[in-house]
């Protein structure tokens, strides 16, 4: 069955979906010996298609990893600042994983990864709009920052749909929240907390849709069950 090329290589574990389409423009990939350009569709089985020279890898076991995402680490596979990425912690699993969404470098907690392109695209769609839950640790807590953090504010020129937020302890100008968001914006909850006038001193996220962190010591992954599988 024919299906973009970008498509292909994703599947196949070799970049995500953007990375490819960056190396179809380079003329990087060729199908049948010619050289490929982006909107091209290929057969993976019965067409030839090769990167640099060299033809696709065999098609992969699927893997879906949950990684407990230390801070200090950047979501992605490399980075040209030198700086440790979540790559590094998932190394040993064997195969070529990619996140699905991101948390920035100052987060930790819950980042899925996977090698199957179809399974991360549909995760991060608009459309399936997955809760996340974090557990936020503010500074410049106020009298009004649980009704401000709880509003549908515009972020992008985009109005999010209305945040659940619980206050679990208060001491002074700090304090501790439970926050699930629908929407997946960057940095959407430090923005938030700074649109109620709130610093965040800790980001963790501790939920995505069904799935649970749990007790997953920090830094350390484990595969999905496959119930887990089920509920995304």
């Amino acid at each position: 069955m024919k299906e973009r090329l970008q498509k292909i290589l994703s599947a196949r574990g070799m970049a995500s979906r953007r990375k490819a389409e960056e190396w179809i423009t380079a003329g990087r990939v060729q199908v049948n010996g010619q050289i490929a350009r982006l909107g091209d569709t290929a057969d993976p089985e019965t067409d030839e298609i090769l990167v640099d020279g060299k033809p696709l890898p065999s098609q992969e076991k699927y893997v879906y990893i949950m990684l407990n995402k230390p801070r200090g680490y950047v979501t992605t596979l490399s980075d040209e600042k030198g700086r440790l990425n979540v790559a590094q912690l998932v190394e040993d699993c064997g195969v070529r994983v990619y996140p699905v969404g991101r948390l920035d470098m100052d987060s930790e907690g819950l980042l899925l990864l996977t090698n199957d392109g179809a399974f991360a695209n549909r995760l991060m769609h608009p459309k399936c709009e997955v809760d996340k839950t974090y557990e936020v640790s503010v500074r410049g807590y106020h009298p009004a920052a649980t009704v401000l953090l709880g509003r549908s504010i515009e972020l992008d020129g985009y109005p999010i749909k209305q945040p659940q937020v619980k206050l679990l302890r208060q001491e002074g100008e700090r304090a501790k929240y439970l926050v699930t968001i629908h929407e997946g914006r960057n940095r959407q909850v430090r923005r938030m907390c700074e649109a109620a006038g709130m610093s965040v001193t800790k980001l963790r996220r501790i939920r995505e849709g069904s799935l649970e962190l749990g007790k997953l010591p920090l830094g350390k992954w484990r595969y999905l069950t496959e119930s887990e599988l089920a509920g995304l």
